[in-house]
């Protein structure tokens, strides 16, 4: 059907452009971090903490609020019927 050379050719355009996709995965990743920093969404060298500071009696970096635990409540009981 396809020759060897056509196949090889056909791989490395598609390593090419699956790399140039991975690429732009990354600097989107890279971005949304970076702006979410920003705006105060999320401050991520709090995260970066728990590796140091990892002991079971040590406080939580997020704590919920009274609404995230009711949604976390309900979507248990859902698990468990």
């Amino acid at each position: 059907m396809f020759d060897y050379e056509t196949l090889r050719e056909f791989q490395a355009y598609a390593y090419f452009f699956f790399t140039v996709f991975l690429v732009f995965i990354l600097y989107g990743y890279i971005h949304h971090l970076y702006s979410s920093e920003k705006k105060g969404i999320r401050n991520y060298e709090k995260y970066g903490k728990i590796a140091l500071d990892d002991e079971i009696t040590s406080e939580p970096v997020e704590t919920m609020t009274l609404r995230e635990k009711e949604k976390l409540k309900k979507s248990q009981k859902k698990e468990n019927k």
